[in-house]
Formats: C-alpha cells, structure tokens, sequence
C-alpha cells in the first residue's frame, strides 16, 4: 500500500473577492479525492473566506507562506509531496511573476523525488512576452497544465485549454435542464459593475446603458436586482441600484464569503438573465440557470474568452460608445441564446469532470510522468508507475 500523500496548495487569493472562492474550492475538493493530506496556505485571511474554501478539519492550514514552504520542502524530500500552482489569473508583470520564480526550488525537488506539479485552471492576465519567458521553467516543470482559455494556451504553451474552474459549482444538471428548457421561475435580472482598477476607476455606466437596463427589464417583466460579488464594487452597486430604481443585494459589514455567496447564489437561482463586466459574477448566476450577458464598458474580452472557451459565443456586449438602442438590441441578441449557452455548459461540466479524473490520478501515486500536452482534449492519458 502506498504512504498517504502530502498536497501542497496555495489558496490564497483577492480576500474581497467571492469568486477567488469559487476556482479554488474545486481543485481541493479533487485533490482530497485523491486520499490525500491537503496543506493549504491562506494567508491571513477574513472571517469566512476559509469556510468558502470548504476547508476540512483535516487540512493543515498555513497562515505563513515561509512555514508552508519549508512543510513543502521538507516533505518533497521525503517523496511525499505533490504541489498545486493556484488558479485564476496569472499577473504576468515582473512583480506578479515573483510567485512562480520563487517556487521553482520546491517544485524541482517535488519532481525529482517522484511527485506531481499541477497547474489547473490558471489564465493569463497580460501577454507581454518578457513575463512569458520568466515564467516558462515553472510551466516547463509542471507535470499536468491546464489553461482557463484558449488564448493563455496559446501564449504559454504546456497544455490544452479547459473550461474555468467557475463552472464546476452550481447548480446540478437537471436543474440546469429544467432552466435551459423553461421549466422553472425566474423572474430576476441581474446586473452588476465593477469598480476596481489598478490605475483609475473603472468607467460608470452610461445614460444609454442605464436606459437600455431599464427597457430590457420592462419588457421583459424582470425585476432588477444590482449585486456585489466583490466587496470594493459595493458602493457602486449602491449608486447603480438607486440610478435603476432596482434593488440591491450589497456586500454590508460583517458578513463573510461564505455567507454573501450563499445570498449570491440564492438570487441567482430566481434569474433570469445576468449582465455584467465581472466574469465570475457571469459564471457564477450562469451556473445556477441564468443567461450569461458579458456586458462591458471598456471593450475588455476576458470575459469572451473564457465563455467562448466552453463554446459560448455571441453573449458579448460593448456598449463603449452605443446609444441606448443599440445597447438595448445586443442585450436581447445575446439573452436569445440562452439554449445554446446551457447546453454549452453542460458539456462543460464534462469535460470538467474529465480533469477531475486526471487530477485524482497523478495525486494518488508515488510516481507519476508527465501528461501529453498536445491536441486540444481536456482528458489526457496519465502515468502513474
């Protein structure tokens, strides 16, 4: 019988930001799956963020990264230990590069004493090449890469494209079902802005895209709710819901992530019809039934991205510079293919489902090769000797 394994997992992530939440709590449940000893580095983190994650009481949780990684080192030398790279959005910057340079010591010795690297569900951010060049020896060691989008894929190389790891929780498939077909009751529109930026806030809604929000729910009959799924978004959400005359689902003080996406998703599950700038409060209401409308102020294609990766297209709005007509007809073109998008991601979840397995597997040996990165099939033959 083979010892239990030790996997080393950074879940650290934006504390503000329900979604972070989202990616990480899969690929720990897929790795506990596996048998094995989860150590999770979360920082210190705020109430409620390690009780989205789903942490179990037989985790080692690490509030320092520096003892996380000599537990890391340690055990790799033992040939015990296996590493997870974080998902979500790689900073390819020269300081957001720092985590990946500074891991190549622990994950050399993960490899050369017989345990896994993986990188599952990760997407780039920027595609300067400087940054790209820093961090392929981290790609180059991984045992198992899986990019969140086709075009990350296609810049960093090492592995084929899978569906966000966003569209692993939700709803399960026959209520995706009944909502693809009409069989329940939703009567929510959804919207949502974000506010943040690194540089200078993000643009506010126009007057043509508040008046487009509002003819779009009238004559649709929905009632429009304005949500925060991330905590510095809450005073526009605040502002947004008044210009709407809408009600607001916002983030108060001392709510955790734990509770907020439980609200989240409880209003989710009544909509209808999502539209907002944020991908994962897209993916999120999507996953409960809703149709996914990426509505963007700043021409931003992160969002198509990852939804065209699971073969969604066309739910995409820019409203830079429309008037509140032209809004209006993209938001009801898009909100049409509700079918399609559903049906989408129920295939989604399979191929999901397929990277699970891949995962369980190189986690539950001693020794694992590398899985072929060619071709474009989230599922991949594994070696485990």
């Amino acid at each position: 019988m083979n010892p239990r394994r030790d996997v080393f997992a950074v879940a650290r992530g934006q504390y503000e930001n329900v979604g972070d939440v989202l990616l990480r709590r899969p690929l720990l449940r897929w790795a506990r799956e596996s048998g094995a000893r989860l150590h999770v580095y979360v920082g210190h983190s705020p109430d409620g963020y390690d009780e989205g994650l789903d942490l179990q009481p037989d985790d080692v949780v690490y509030r320092s990264f520096a003892r996380w990684y000599v537990a890391l080192v340690r055990a790799a030398g033992a040939g015990r230990a296996s590493s997870m790279f974080k998902p979500g959005e790689i900073q390819l910057t020269l300081v957001g590069t720092k985590e990946h340079l500074v891991m190549l010591p622990a994950v050399a010795l993960v490899r050369a004493r017989g345990g896994a690297v993986l990188r599952v569900g990760a997407g780039a951010r920027g595609f300067a090449p400087l940054p790209r060049a820093l961090v392929r020896p981290s790609i180059a060691l991984t045992t198992y890469t899986r990019w969140r989008d086709e075009r990350t894929a296609a810049y960093l190389g090492g592995g084929p494209a899978m569906p966000d790891l966003g569209y692993a929780e939700g709803a399960d498939a026959a209520t995706l079902r009944a909502a693809r077909d009409g069989h329940d009751e939703r009567d929510v529109l959804v919207v949502s802005f974000r506010a943040d930026a690194e540089v200078a806030p993000r643009p506010y809604p126009s007057p043509a895209v508040i008046e487009a929000i509002r003819r779009y729910a009238a004559e649709e009959g929905l009632r429009t709710w304005v949500v925060t799924q991330v905590s510095v978004d809450d005073p526009r959400s605040q502002r947004l819901a008044a210009d709407l005359d809408a009600q607001v689902l916002g983030w108060p003080e001392p709510v955790g992530h734990d509770q907020q996406e439980a609200r989240l998703r409880e209003l989710y599950r009544r909509t209808r019809v999502v539209l907002s700038d944020r991908l994962h409060v897209v993916i999120a209401a999507f996953t409960e039934g809703a149709t996914p409308v990426s509505l963007q102020l700043d021409a931003s294609d992160k969002a198509a991205r990852h939804l065209s990766t699971i073969g969604v297209h066309d739910v995409t709005v820019d409203a830079t510079g429309l008037d509140a007509d032209s809004v209006l007809a993209g938001v009801r073109a898009a909100a049409a293919r509700r079918t399609a998008a559903l049906d989408a991601l129920l295939v989604a979840r399979e191929r999901l489902d397929a990277v699970r397995a891949d995962v369980v597997q190189l986690l539950t040996g001693t020794h694992v090769t590398t899985a072929p990165a060619a071709g474009t099939d989230d599922h991949a033959q594994v070696g485990v000797a």
